[in-house]
């Protein structure tokens, strides 16, 4: 079926940037920032050099690596941020309604009317340049969607017979909300949490290529294209793999997320049958 296959390669894609970061350590041939030598600048990929060198004279493919760390950082933490932000703010407004539902909504169509992007670069300039400036930027600017969601399965499943049921037992609103609802309502919010980590990868490369997040001489894909721009034409794979491992990290959760999107949405299924 087609939602497998997207699963599969999804999460093929995905496993391989993992276990790429995770064993960077042993996997890279030199260190990522420390081994320069411009005796071995911008050697083409070879036998001795996997992906080449860049401008300084650095293993590309050591680098890669590492970097692959710091966009799976900076993906999970920041979508983490964002989705207790956003199922806080949409369960609590969808349960409660009233003055906190219109606040939260109010709120929420604040910041979608701001481009997340911009929001991060403005949030990015008043704060140092850094992995947690990083984080706290990209955490704080994409919740909407998921308060949205959030708020609008609420509204569905409060009216059900086991929360009357829970509710007469009894229970307090944060028991009811935790055991009842956020269980039911988890399968969409684990699919746009998903998505939102290709998208959190892009704009972490996005902020780091503009030079407002990860700093030369660390190893960020986004630097690494920054520093390639003045050498696209001479040395064309100083750029082309820090961008194929960008592309390969954000289709995969794209897959991934589409894939598991149709196995805990049983109305998708439905439609495809």
């Amino acid at each position: 079926m087609k939602f497998r296959a997207n699963l599969w390669i999804g999460g093929v894609l995905f496993a391989a940037v993992v276990v790429g970061g995770t064993l960077a350590p042993w996997l890279a041939h030199t260190d990522p920032v420390m081994d320069a030598n411009l005796m071995n600048a911008e050697v083409p990929p070879g036998s001795e050099f996997w992906f080449g060198t860049d401008a300084q004279g650095r293993d590309i493919y050591s680098r890669v690596l590492y970097g692959a760390r710091i966009s799976l950082t900076v993906g999970i933490v920041s979508q983490l941020i964002n989705t207790v932000i956003g199922v806080a703010l949409g369960m609590s407004a969808g349960y409660f309604g009233g003055w906190w539902d219109d606040f939260v909504n109010g709120l929420t169509n604040l910041m979608l009317s701001i481009p997340s992007l911009v929001f991060a670069l403005a949030i990015m300039a008043i704060l140092q340049p850094g992995l947690t400036s990083l984080l706290i930027a990209l955490g704080l600017t994409n919740w909407s969607y998921t308060c949205r969601l959030s708020r609008a399965a609420t509204l569905s499943i409060k009216q059900q017979g086991y929360v009357e049921a829970a509710r007469s037992f009894g229970s307090s609103n944060l028991r009811i909300m935790l055991l009842q609802i956020l269980p039911n309502i988890a399968g969409p919010i684990i699919v746009i949490g998903t998505l939102g980590m290709g998208g959190a990868v892009l704009a972490e490369a996005a902020l780091s290529f503009l030079g407002l997040g990860i700093r030369p001489p660390f190893p960020s894909w986004g630097s690494m294209l920054s520093d390639a721009r003045d050498q696209i034409t001479t040395a064309p794979w100083i750029s082309i793999f820090p961008g194929l491992a960008i592309f390969m990290t954000v289709l995969g959760l794209n897959l991934l997320g589409d894939g598991l999107r149709d196995i805990l949405d049983p109305h998708s299924q439905l439609r495809k049958a």
